[in-house]
């Protein structure tokens, strides 16, 4: 991912459609470039669309998806919905994070693995159920935590 640049994001502003008040879209667009929302992007969107910075912020910190920090190289989305929950998704969550030894939104200090938590993947039947770099993961047990320790390297 870019490190924070106003010409880069000067080109994410001025895309075609780009209507004032698309402060969701253009979160997600910076989120792409810069594997985060950079704190400087704030105030530069707040200003870009003559909106105030509290707006903006809100937004970011609305939405669980929008990072201030850059994620690791892979990021794993715990489901925290009911029907995981219900399928010993808690008992898994504590394997994972202590395995890896992170807390939820937590990366591990080599940058490998962010671990977040999710709200419903649509795997209820499955549960419970994760997503690993946009991949799901269905019925998860020890076996697929320890598939996901060689995706991720550790």
């Amino acid at each position: 991912m870019a490190a924070w640049s106003e010409s880069q994001a000067t080109d994410i502003l001025s895309r075609p459609n780009r209507r004032p008040g698309a402060v969701l879209p253009i979160l997600h667009d910076v989120q792409a470039t810069f594997g985060h929302v950079p704190v400087e992007a704030v105030p530069f969107i707040a200003s870009a669309l003559n909106v105030r910075r509290a707006e903006v912020h809100g937004v970011v910190s609305f939405y669980h998806d929008f990072r201030d920090e850059p994620a690791g190289r892979h990021v794993l989305k715990l489901c925290r919905a009911e029907a995981c929950q219900s399928m010993k998704g808690p008992e898994i969550a504590e394997q994972v994070l202590k395995r890896f030894n992170v807390d939820w939104g937590g990366t591990t200090p080599d940058g490998r693995l962010t671990v977040e938590a999710t709200y419903c993947l649509g795997l209820c039947a499955c549960a419970p159920s994760a997503m690993l770099d946009g991949e799901p993961m269905a019925r998860l047990d020890a076996d697929a935590i320890d598939e996901i320790a060689r995706e991720v390297g550790r």
